[in-house]
């Protein structure tokens, strides 16, 4: 099977180029810059005119809920909604039921994705007070990273003890992804909320309890350890703008200590409490306008190096509450390209610093074979954007099972139009092809 995609416009390796892409079975055979329409017969002819042609978004950082917490999201209907959005590939979180601190858990979570993901998928394993002697026995080829809470969570995954970080930092043969907030100044803050304002108060506080300091303070520990001990190290959702002083504004071969922004942080701002309440609570919290000018102007730089989602789905009766009741997290994996498209629009980076941002850097940081660009004998995973198509998110158009979005009701003027996944069309006219299956990442360590 051959399908060509023509007449696109090509944004890959800092370059926007009218050109084609020849697919053959689930490889890019050819590349054609500045070829519009090449004389080649293929089975399949796709005319891109006026959009653009982009490597599928690499997602680092979502929550799938799968094993155990499956009435909220599961392998199945998130990765309906990644195809939908653009991302071809995921990197899953291990707070699942069991948590994916095991040998046996983790091979369990492939197996899943194997049977129910629609595009390709690898699996964080979870670092707990116990278990970096396991780190060892990790298939490095298969496994994208060791996942550490250094902040409030679940189980034995918060991780605050002196003498075990050592161990994991000194212990880890992978990149370390880092959840970073001070659990201690959480609870302080927690505390004098209570105090100050019931058991429960304003969502709007959650970022004062959930504050600036906390995260700083964590990131800057983990930031230390990386280099007391050699470790490469990945700050997840970096929400502060003193957070950005920890890191370094040079290309991704230069450094080993780098840094996530997700797409809540850079789309809301503590304002939005007064309208989105809890909707948009999560962990790190949505700081000040400030904060987010700052990760905004980041992008533009190599200070940030990766645009993730921490895509994480609740029930809607779970999102009750205020800041110390309702449960922190929001879906986001199917409306992230557009949302950073939006950024585009008005000037925040440019089109190819977002394909930077989302699919090539995402592919170099962690090793991935094969993907992150558009190049032949590379995976055939591609996504057609129409950038000039205006529409407004509509609760039936939400596809994570959750059934709802904090988007609602917001205007993008691009839209996602096709989804190519190892070469086979898996979203198309508002259209999720269900009976396809991604495949396990490979990575080359």
């Amino acid at each position: 099977m051959t399908i060509c995609i023509k007449n696109a416009i090509i944004i890959n390796n800092g370059e926007k180029t009218i050109g084609s892409v020849i697919i053959e079975n689930d490889i890019i055979r050819d590349v054609y810059f500045n070829i519009p329409e090449p004389d080649i017969l293929c089975d399949n002819v796709i005319d891109a005119h006026q959009c653009y042609l982009m490597p599928g978004v690499i997602d680092d950082h979502v929550h799938f809920r799968d094993p155990g917490l499956t009435a909220k999201a599961d392998m199945f209907t998130e990765s309906m909604a990644a195809a939908a959005g653009g991302v071809t590939s995921f990197m899953d979180m291990p707070n699942c039921k069991p948590q994916t601190v095991t040998l046996e858990a983790l091979e369990n979570k492939f197996q899943i994705a194997a049977e129910k993901s629609i595009v390709n998928y690898s699996f964080y394993f979870g670092a707990t007070n116990d278990n970096a002697d396991l780190f060892s026995s990790l298939d490095k080829s298969r496994v994208c990273g060791i996942k550490l809470f250094m902040g409030a969570s679940t189980g034995n995954m918060l991780v605050e003890n002196p003498e075990a970080l050592k161990q994991i930092f000194s212990k880890a043969n992978m990149l370390i992804a880092a959840h970073c907030e001070d659990p201690n100044i959480i609870q302080w803050n927690s505390e004098l909320a209570r105090v100050k304002y019931g058991e429960d108060p304003d969502v709007a506080f959650h970022s004062k309890i959930r504050s600036e300091k906390a995260c700083w303070r964590s990131s800057a520990l983990a930031v230390q350890l990386a280099k007391e001990t050699g470790a490469r190290l990945h700050v997840l959702h970096v929400s502060t703008a003193s957070e950005l002083e920890l890191f370094e504004d040079k290309p991704l071969s230069e450094k080993r200590i780098t840094a996530e922004v997700c797409v809540p942080h850079l789309m809301f701002c503590d304002k939005d409490y007064q309208t989105l309440g809890a909707l948009i609570k999560c962990n790190p919290s949505i700081k000040t306008e400030s904060d987010r000018e700052a990760l905004r102007k980041a992008l533009a730089t190599d200070l940030i190096d990766v645009i993730g989602t921490d895509h994480a789905p609740h029930l809607l009766n779970e999102k009750q509450g205020g800041a110390l009741k309702a449960v922190s997290g929001m879906p986001s994996v199917q409306f992230s390209l557009p949302c950073v498209m939006e950024l585009v629009r008005n000037g925040v980076l440019t089109v190819e610093q977002a394909v930077k941002k989302m699919c090539h850097i995402p592919a170099g940081l962690f090793g991935i074979e094969k993907r992150g660009y558009i190049r032949p004998g590379y995976k055939a995973d591609l996504v057609i954007v129409n950038p000039e198509c205006e529409w407004t998110v509509t609760r039936d158009c939400v596809l994570s099972k959750c059934g709802w979005s904090p988007y609602e009701g917001m205007v993008f003027h691009t839209k996602v139009e096709k989804t190519f996944v190892n070469g086979e069309l898996v979203y198309a006219d508002g259209k999720v092809n269900t009976a396809h299956r991604g495949e396990a990442l490979c990575f080359s360590r």
